[in-house]
């Protein structure tokens, strides 16, 4: 170990005072000790910290693990790739003319080749899947998907589309609120929507 004003094996600078060995928090306390996550772990140390219990059973329903896929909501609009601020997000298309029908034109849409989400450079911070407007992207608490190398973190559709079974069903309505305008034209003998306000 080297101390402030000695020189660092095999050179003459100094070490510079921003490596020395850190002191006590508080000089009446001796320096804090290691904390570790509970018994057997293997992970570092964390100085002063509480243990994190990581056990999926204790997280909050909605709280963000992986990314699941509705294949049928996509529509490749590419906006989801678009506002990633990582760029994690592959998505290939192609476009296919469907029949018209008499009188009319053909009319074009885009078929889902490929969506893939890279793991490895995805920071989670969830603005993909409020960028989606058709509800295709979704929270799975699922955080435990660990791979030996690299190359798997990168998930296809295929994989993505599993993570659907596992993500929590969206919170009930409010029993107090009103049906909405869509629901009330819709029941039998009701007149039109009136709205409030």
């Amino acid at each position: 170990m080297t101390f402030i004003g000695q020189e660092r094996p095999g050179g003459h600078a100094p070490v510079p005072p921003a490596h020395r060995e850190p002191g006590p928090a508080i000089p009446s306390q001796g320096p804090a000790e290691p904390v570790t996550a509970g018994p057997g772990d293997a992970g570092p140390a964390s100085w002063g910290l509480p243990a994190l219990d990581l056990d999926a059973g204790h997280l909050p329903p909605r709280s963000r693990g992986v990314i699941g896929l509705l294949e049928e909501n996509c529509t490749v609009c590419m906006l989801c790739a678009r506002e990633c601020p990582d760029w994690c997000i592959y998505i290939e298309s192609h476009k296919q003319t469907a029949p018209a029908p008499e009188g009319g034109r053909p009319r074009v849409r885009n078929v889902l080749d490929r969506f893939a989400i890279d793991f490895s450079l995805c920071m989670y911070c969830g603005i993909c899947i409020e960028a989606c407007p058709y509800d295709a992207l979704f929270w799975s608490p699922e955080f435990g998907y660990p791979e030996t190398g690299i190359g798997a973190l990168t998930h296809e559709r295929d994989r993505l589309r599993d993570w659907m079974w596992t993500v929590p069903p969206p919170p009930a309505h409010d029993p107090g609120a009103p049906l909405p305008r869509e629901v009330q034209a819709a029941s039998p003998g009701a007149g039109p929507a009136v709205e409030s306000g």
